[in-house]
């Protein structure tokens, strides 16, 4: 016993000190990974008292009670009636779950709940910068759908069984192919085949200049500017987004990307043929977006899910509810 809670206490120090570092920016976590390991780890003690401990308390409680049961009876056989001592406070100290059983085993079913919840059904997400400035803003706290584009192996983030195709338009949480330890949230404007170029500002889809009205001016308050907004409709998805004709500038590839060879880059934009098994992402604040015009293409096992309603504001209330 004393072994186990050892080893219990020394478990819960390397989860903390884990979030710790991860908290302070000593190393980059993997919550994903780390849900698994407290899922396993929990089912084995979990296991462990469900098939061993438990059964040895009760066996350990019963011949408690079976001895005091026998001193009763031959004190009762020699004429004693009344016995002093009651072994029940004792029984139930006995049967009494440990600490280290209580905050491991006791667990399990929440931890597996929450598992099965993030890997399978959806995860919830905060919007940390303005790039989907005016879908989403910063602070937004956000659900993604993790099964709507397909099953997929938690950790390794396999798919195993089909559901949806990525649509032109959708909002998509996905693995950063620069670093898949970081989450982005893009607008996916290019699918497998498709040729995207965006020039002067302006977005092409196959040739075809993706139709925009304008709004007026909104005011960014990341940015703590006004800026020019417009209504764009990308495949069956009609959204809003930020374009100010007074920042245009020549687009830089940063790095040589995968299939970089599948974009031409100039003083007007930049033009590129969207691979097999990849997309092309874009944030709605067109002018402040580091997105797949300076970093390439995210392949489809980079998919984390599709956003689809924000369910927490505490700055703002009213920003509860479904977007495009």
């Amino acid at each position: 016993m004393r072994a186990m809670s050892a080893l219990t206490g020394v478990l819960y120090a390397a989860l903390f000190a884990y979030l710790g570092g991860w908290y302070t920016g000593y190393w980059s976590g993997n919550f994903s990974l780390l849900l698994f390991v407290l899922t396993a780890v929990t089912l084995g003690y979990w296991l462990a008292e469900r098939f061993h401990f438990q059964p040895a308390r009760v066996r350990a409680a019963q011949a408690l009670a079976d001895n005091d049961a026998r001193r009763r009876e031959t004190l009762a056989a020699k004429g004693i009636a009344r016995v002093d001592g009651d072994v029940e406070s004792a029984r139930q100290e006995i049967l009494r779950q440990p600490w280290w059983l209580d905050w491991t085993a006791g667990l399990f079913p929440v931890i597996l709940i929450v598992f099965l919840l993030r890997s399978f059904l959806f995860e919830p997400f905060k919007i940390p910068s303005g790039s989907m400035v005016p879908t989403l803003l910063v602070g937004d706290l956000i659900l993604v759908n993790k099964y709507h584009y397909g099953i997929r192996l938690p950790v390794i983030n396999k798919k195993i069984i089909a559901n949806n195709d990525v649509k032109r338009g959708d909002v998509v949480v996905f693995r950063y192919p620069e670093d898949t330890s970081v989450d982005y949230i893009k607008r996916v404007v290019g699918v497998p085949g498709d040729k995207i170029s965006y020039l002067n500002q302006k977005l092409y889809v196959n040739g075809q200049p993706v139709p925009e009205t304008a709004l007026g001016q909104y005011y960014d308050e990341d940015g703590m500017k006004y800026r020019p907004r417009f209504s764009e409709k990308l495949g069956e998805v009609e959204h809003q987004i930020l374009v100010n004709p007074a920042e245009v500038g020549q687009i830089r590839a940063r790095t040589n990307f995968p299939f970089r060879e599948q974009c031409s880059y100039s003083v007007e934009g930049v033009s590129c043929t969207v691979p097999a098994g990849h997309y092309f992402m874009m944030g709605d604040n067109r002018d402040n977006s580091l997105d797949s015009r300076f970093w390439g293409f995210v392949p489809d096992e980079n998919i984390v899910g599709r956003a689809f309603v924000v369910w927490m504001n505490f700055g703002n209330l009213k920003r509860i509810g479904f977007f495009n």
